[in-house]
């Protein structure tokens, strides 16, 4: 698939006096992408759009440079202990994304040309934690592979992180664009994985990402230049056939992952916030998405918003398909959650 290229881009002025915001602007003054400024990456004006589709749709080519001012974390349960926040948003179009509740409805990317600091936060938290290991998810708000070969940034986390005795790094992503990252210094203390799901799945609901076999392959690269492996299968929708996609994905996963490799799985089903359905209804008018309400049960989550979570039952079905036919397939390997 091809590479994600902004329509337009948005510098912070302050974001020009770092080297990575110098050489984004000369970057993207040869390929005659349109540049303006903004006097925040926080409040961006100047999207275009009628609709709420349109600016949806705007915002996701759009990019904001810009500095992190913000360098206190966020918590990142169960994932990670901290969030590591390298970028914002993804060019992915995928309906059912979280983000729709946290970012709204112009989710407008945004990178960070002030890593060096970010990471040095960072080592703060690694060193408040001493001597326990604290884990980073550097993808809680973003998928920043299709930004990585602009920014450099995950190629200079995992460099940090191998050099750390106490600290962890971790990400996933839908996108194939990994082969950078395959020869950087990572000493095994980061954890690249992967989102799957089923290819009804993707082709309905996860438009612009990589295909599951484009993924899978790209897992396998990652996996043979020894980076500790995952898998998130999410959201796990149930739909006509499901047991039996669900259950050809996982067989696809190990006839491709043969040998001694023994990749973490983390396992999400599809949820959904009020906020949440009504931003999806607007920019995905035709959705066929399962949002009915009086089919779910109401739960909060760690951030103090409800959700609607498959209701017992049904969670009951999805975790033992997933149980037993992982035991079969990676008998070795974990099954880090199922939520």
């Amino acid at each position: 698939m091809t590479r994600f290229i902004p329509k337009r881009v948005f510098f912070e002025p302050a974001a020009l006096e770092y080297p990575l915001g110098k050489k984004l602007q000369a970057q993207f003054g040869e390929l005659g992408i349109d540049m303006q400024t903004t006097p925040s990456h926080n409040r961006v004006t100047g999207i275009p759009g009628q609709t709420a589709r349109e600016k949806y749709i705007q915002a996701k080519q759009s990019l904001v440079i810009g500095i992190r001012r913000t360098l206190k974390f966020s918590s990142c349960k169960p994932s990670a202990h901290y969030q590591l926040p390298l970028a914002t948003s993804c060019p992915g179009f995928c309906e059912y994304c979280y983000l729709q509740t946290t970012l709204g409805p112009k989710p407008v990317l945004r990178v960070y040309v002030n890593i060096e600091e970010i990471l040095s936060q960072a080592q703060k938290y690694i060193e408040e934690r001493s001597p326990e290991i604290t884990v980073f998810e550097g993808a809680a708000t973003s998928d920043p592979i299709p930004v990585e070969y602009l920014t450099g940034s995950l190629e200079k986390a995992i460099e940090f992180f191998a050099n750390t005795d106490l600290g962890r790094f971790r990400f996933v992503t839908k996108f194939a664009d990994i082969d950078s990252l395959l020869t950087v210094h990572h000493n095994q203390h980061t954890e690249v994985r992967f989102s799957l799901n089923t290819q009804t799945i993707i082709s309905q609901y996860e438009r612009g990402t990589a295909s599951l076999k484009e993924r899978i392959g790209a897992a396998k690269k990652i996996a043979l230049a020894g980076y500790p492996l995952g898998f998130l299968i999410a959201p796990i929708i149930i739909y006509d056939n499901w047991e039996n996609e669900y259950s050809q994905l996982i067989a696809e996963l190990a006839s491709s992952l043969t040998g001694s490799f023994n990749p973490s799985f983390e396992l999400i089903t599809h949820r959904f916030t009020k906020k949440a359905k009504s931003n999806i209804k607007q920019v995905f008018p035709n959705s066929t998405l399962p949002m009915e309400e009086e089919e779910r049960l109401y739960k909060y989550g760690q951030f103090g918003y409800g959700k609607y979570v498959y209701p017992k039952e049904p969670m009951t079905e999805i975790k033992g398909l997933f149980e037993e036919k992982l035991s079969q397939a990676f008998p070795r390997s974990q099954i880090k959650y199922i939520v």
